[in-house]
């Protein structure tokens, strides 16, 4: 019997080197590229079963040049790469690693925070610097220092992160609204108010987009939006750089229209060097790695090779495109 051939078409982000394929080379004939380029990705992918992608796209008329497939799974929680609909209407089931970078994320949006409202990198360059060397005083501070006990922090989405970052919101004595498009099942146990997203624009201290990116969406987060944050808020987002519009970010910060924004995503990854936010005063970026420890990778693949199991076993787990097949 033919083994199945399994094809990684962007593995470098998630195994660099300290986290071995192995438990996926035991399922079946393995074949992993760091990066394809989209002129190779029909050529590299003619033979696969099973498809494990990260950022390479498939729309429908490259997943209808590949006859040969029969499986996708992808290599992060978010799908918006994939044309899932026309995947299912080939008859390709599509499974996402839900779960596995939410505590990474929760500690990245934080990370973020606090280096708006306490600065520590520009104080630790300044000591450094020999400035506290020749202070007068005991102690000094280069720009306003800022306390999150008692501030509001919005939540525009409350899925698994949206409540994980709630709950250490809760911890430093934030009180939290939430916006959710539908309210969820289960909010966790963190005191949490859903208001409507322009009351969550207009009253929010802090605004952490934790929302998926999907077509109705797009660039939401606009001048409108922006105009309605109070001239003190912050604007973090740690879902997708899509979701805000980037030009209008720039103008808000270039305008002091908000105090502050902490980006791990940008609309065109990796960044180009034209991007508008590269210029904005106090915007501080991560290059895309709140979903990048260790710890979250290795769940990652845990829950990969746990999604092609299933799919050989003849019930595949972890679906986004079931009503589609």
């Amino acid at each position: 019997m033919t083994a199945n051939r399994i094809v990684v078409l962007d593995g470098y982000t998630i195994n660099p080197g300290d986290n071995p394929w192995s438990s996926l080379e035991a399922l079946g004939d393995c074949t992993v590229y760091d990066r394809t380029p989209d002129g190779m990705k029909l050529e590299r992918a003619a033979e696969a079963d099973i498809l494990l992608i990260s950022k390479v796209k498939l729309d429908e008329p490259t997943l209808a040049g590949l006859p040969k497939l029969k499986f996708i799974s992808m290599l992060a929680t978010g799908y918006n790469n994939v044309d899932v609909a026309a995947a299912g209407k080939l008859g390709i089931p599509v499974s996402n690693v839900p779960a596995y970078s939410t505590e990474s994320v929760a500690q990245t949006t934080f990370a973020l925070l606090l280096e708006l409202a306490m600065h520590v990198g520009l104080h630790d360059t300044s000591v450094k610097s020999g400035d506290w060397c020749r202070c007068p005083d005991h102690s000094y501070w280069k720009t306003p220092l800022v306390e999150l006990d008692g501030m509001t922090l919005g939540i525009v989405g409350y899925g698994t992160i949206g409540r994980a970052v709630a709950r250490v919101a809760a911890a430093f004595g934030m009180k939290i609204i939430a916006y959710s498009p539908r309210l969820p099942v289960d909010c966790g146990s963190t005191p949490v108010s859903f208001v409507s997203l322009e009351e969550l624009f207009a009253k929010a201290d802090v605004i952490s987009l934790n929302c998926p990116q999907t077509p109705e969406n797009g660039e939401f987060v606009n001048a409108r939006l922006l105009g309605m944050m109070k001239s003190t808020a912050y604007l973090l987002n740690l879902a997708r750089g899509g979701l805000v519009n980037e030009a209008d970010l720039a103008n808000a910060l270039k305008n002091g229209k908000i105090a502050g924004a902490g980006l791990d995503v940008v609309a065109h990854e990796p960044m180009m060097s034209d991007n508008p936010l590269l210029s904005a005063p106090n915007c501080i970026f991560t290059p895309h790695i709140a979903w990048a420890s260790l710890a979250a990778r290795r769940r990652l693949m845990s829950i990969v090779t746990a999604n092609v199991a299933a799919f050989l076993a003849g019930s595949p787990i972890n679906l986004v495109n079931e009503k589609y097949l």
